[in-house]
Formats: C-alpha cells, structure tokens, sequence
C-alpha cells in the first residue's frame, strides 16, 4: 500500500488528529468549502443557494456508509424521508434528488435489508416529486448493488444507478444500463489491477468508450468528471450522437470547480452538484483523500483556486 495513503487511513480512525482537524480555522474552511454542513438545515441552504442563485441542480448525500447495525441504518433512513420532506415543503424537489448508498442503509447486514430500506426512501422520494441515485461504491459490492438496483427499479424504474470507469467490467454494464438513468464516473476507490485500470491514461479511454455507449442509447446519462477533456469530449461526442442540452447532464462535487459548473450551466448545459452532509465529514474527507494518493494534492490545489 502506498505509504501516503497508510498515513492518511491512519488518521482518518484517530480521534486526537479528528479534533485538531475539527478545531483548527484552516481545517474549518476547507470542510465548508467541501461539505454542505452537519444538519438537514445546512443541506437545505446549501440547495437553496446552488438552486435558486446559481441556476444549478443538486443531488444530496447524507454522509455514512458502512453500517453494521440496523439501528444505524434506521437513522440513515430517517435523515433522508426528513430531508424528502423538507426538499418538497420547499419546493425544490424538482431541482435537487438523492444519492444513496447501500452500505449507509444495511447492505452489509444483507441485501433484504438495504433494499427495504432503499424502497422506504425512494418511496419518500415520489411522493417529494424527486428521485434517487443509487451510488456505487468498492468493486466488491457491484453485483448486490445492482441487484438491488434491479429491485429497485421494478416499482420505481427512474431509479438512478452509478458506474465507474475504472473497472473492467463498466463497459458491458453501461450496454446493459444504457436505456435508463446512470452517473458515470471514473471512480475514487482504490482497486486492484485485476478488476480495474490501473493507469490514468486508460481510465479515461474507458469513460469515453462508456459515454458513447450511454449517449447511443434511450436512457439519461450523467457524466460526473471535473476533467477539462472528458466535458469536452463528451459535448462533442453528444452532438455526434444527436443528443440535446437536455438529453444528459454534467456532475460536479459541491466545491470543486464552482467557477466551472456555473460556466457550463451559463451555455445551458444541466450541471448538478453532489453535496454531502451530515456528521460523519470527516471520515468522507479522509478517505476522499485516501482513495487516490493524488487526490491530497488535488485538494490542497482546490484551496488556492476555486475556478
């Protein structure tokens, strides 16, 4: 394992260095600037303002994942119906959904579970006039995420999935998903050269190869990427498709190139942010940081430049 990457799992179970994060000014800013907050109400400013002032859509994820106990997952459960609430009260359902993923609602404990569970919240979400997305998460979920997924999608077929470019498999699963709504990604979990690409270079190939299966297909691609390229690649590769501004959508995290998704939304592109929130931010940032060695970097660069 990479040494950089040991240190920063270190620190992500160490609670001394999780107060000194906690409690230190600079600290602060850079969650701020990275998570919506720790309650539904931060989320819900944080949707108002990307919603109503920046003309953006937004996708919310209550941050936790890897439950290993159903009073956990309960928990999960009720934050997300509060926050389907609020979101119809308000009147932004029809700009901003969920993302959930299933290890934060019991998938560990089985996948009956998760899916109840995920039914309860999509559930909750029709009746907000909204949808759900169902994240993808470490390559040895797959399988029972997208049966899950399947499930999911026999009462509620708008049900969103995830896949990740930087596993082998993605290409035929974007073939098999591509009449339906799917976020491509290129992946932040760090896999094995067994199941995933390994080099940058073919990551990137392989998110085009899976755009243009998506973008040739009837469903709704979602394509996640703050790389300059792969958004311009892919408005080229939609033009050739024949595909409309409103046929696909652009995905960004919330603070990461802010300046960019205004840009993109400005020439009418529909560009919707990923926010996270809850109390468990500081494990999502460790391990953001984490997946990927280079991603420290990344966001120490993102500190200096909000472009």
């Amino acid at each position: 394992m990479n040494p950089l990457r040991t240190l920063v799992l270190a620190a992500a179970g160490n609670d001394a260095v999780r107060r000194v994060v906690a409690s230190a000014p600079v600290s602060r800013d850079v969650v701020r600037r990275f998570v919506a907050g720790e309650t539904t109400a931060d989320a819900i400013d944080a949707t108002s303002r990307l919603v109503g002032q920046d003309g953006l859509r937004v996708t919310l994820d209550h941050l936790g994942e890897g439950t290993a106990d159903r009073g956990t997952a309960e928990r999960t459960v009720r934050a997300y119906l509060e926050l389907l609430d609020q979101l119809h009260d308000l009147g932004l359902a029809a700009d901003a959904e969920v993302s959930v993923k299933l290890s934060a609602v019991g998938l560990a404990l089985g996948e009956t579970l998760a899916l109840d569970n995920a039914s309860r919240i999509c559930a909750a979400a029709e009746q907000a006039g909204t949808t759900v997305t169902v994240d993808m998460e470490d390559h040895t979920t797959t399988d029972a995420t997208l049966r899950v997924l399947a499930e999911l999608r026999r009462h509620w077929p708008w049900a969103g999935a995830v896949l990740q470019a930087c596993l082998r498999r993605t290409l035929d699963d974007c073939r098999e998903l591509a009449g339906t709504r799917v976020r491509l990604c290129k992946g932040a979990y760090a896999e094995p050269a067994s199941v995933a690409y390994v080099d940058p270079h073919q990551v990137d190939l392989n998110y085009v190869r899976c755009a243009n299966v998506l973008l040739a297909g009837s469903g709704y691609p979602m394509f996640a990427t703050h790389d300059p390229r792969l958004v311009e690649i892919v408005g080229e590769r939609a033009r050739w498709h024949g595909k409309s501004v409103e046929d696909f959508e652009f995905q960004m995290l919330y603070g990461v190139r802010p300046g960019e998704q205004l840009h993109l939304a400005a020439e009418g592109h529909v560009v919707r942010v990923y926010v996270p929130f809850g109390e468990q931010w500081y494990g999502y940032l460790v391990r953001r940081l984490a997946e990927r060695p280079a991603n420290v970097a990344f966001f120490l660069r993102s500190l200096v430049s909000r472009s």
